[in-house]
């Protein structure tokens, strides 16, 4: 098992990305922390994988709950190796996003990372998206944030790199998820995403999921403030 007695904390776990992340983890052999704002979603994955995981209710666009969040994960499993920043929304309100999908990222940087450091190291996990190295021409709320999150990624790699916390994102493409469901049921947009994606099809939120796996063992061990891209070759047009 490539997390054999690691605790990790997941954010937005309650559903798509952050659920598979959340279950591929416990597979592995961690105790994982579910931080989920939708209580009935989030206590549900605790439910489903098991003894190994446990729910906390955690909104991350406040700065307080992600707090607490990271202190509740050293309550529960006596520790904390892993944090996944992976809460996110999808929405025009420029408030709202920024909150959720950049700040939030930065407040389990910034307490995360140093909690990491405190203890020995580490490793962090942002969620950015292709939408994070490209624009699309519209939504630009969640495009500002998603390259706010690169940003984030690179710096707190530079600032903890010396402190054995190694900062990494990734950077999905079209995701069969919860937040995609609206755009796959559009029959004309559904069909030219996949066109546009040399692969010919949507990713899988357990795709990601072995990404995250790589990405919070030893293997990965020689790489931070990395943007890992899965997409399906969609950035490579």
């Amino acid at each position: 098992m490539r997390l054999k007695d690691k605790v990790a904390l997941v954010t937005g776990a309650g559903s798509g990305i952050g659920r598979a992340i959340a279950i591929e983890f416990a597979s592995e052999g961690a105790s994982v922390l579910i931080a989920e704002l939708n209580e009935e979603m989030g206590a549900a994955v605790a439910d489903e994988i098991g003894e190994r995981a446990a729910f906390t209710h955690c909104d991350t666009s406040s700065e307080e709950d992600v707090q607490a969040a990271i202190a509740s994960a050293e309550e529960r499993f006596g520790g904390l190796d892993i944090i996944v920043n992976n809460a996110g929304v999808s929405q025009k309100d420029w408030d709202t996003t920024i909150a959720v999908n950049l700040s939030g990222v930065y407040y389990g940087c910034k307490y995360g990372a140093e909690k990491l450091a405190a203890t020995g190291g580490g490793s962090v996990i942002n969620l950015s998206s292709i939408l994070g190295l490209v624009g699309i021409g519209a939504e630009d709320p969640y495009v500002a944030a998603k390259h706010g999150v690169v940003g984030l990624t690179k710096n707190f790699a530079i600032a903890y790199g010396s402190r054995n916390v190694r900062v990494n994102c990734i950077n999905p493409g079209w995701i069969e998820t919860p937040m995609t469901a609206p755009i796959r049921e559009v029959e004309a947009l559904n069909s030219q995403l996949q066109t546009q994606t040399p692969m010919g099809r949507y990713g899988k939120p357990e795709e990601i999921a072995k990404a995250a796996l790589f990405l919070a063992s030893d293997d990965s061990s020689y790489m931070t403030g990395a943007s890992l891209v899965i997409d399906g070759g969609w950035t490579a047009r």
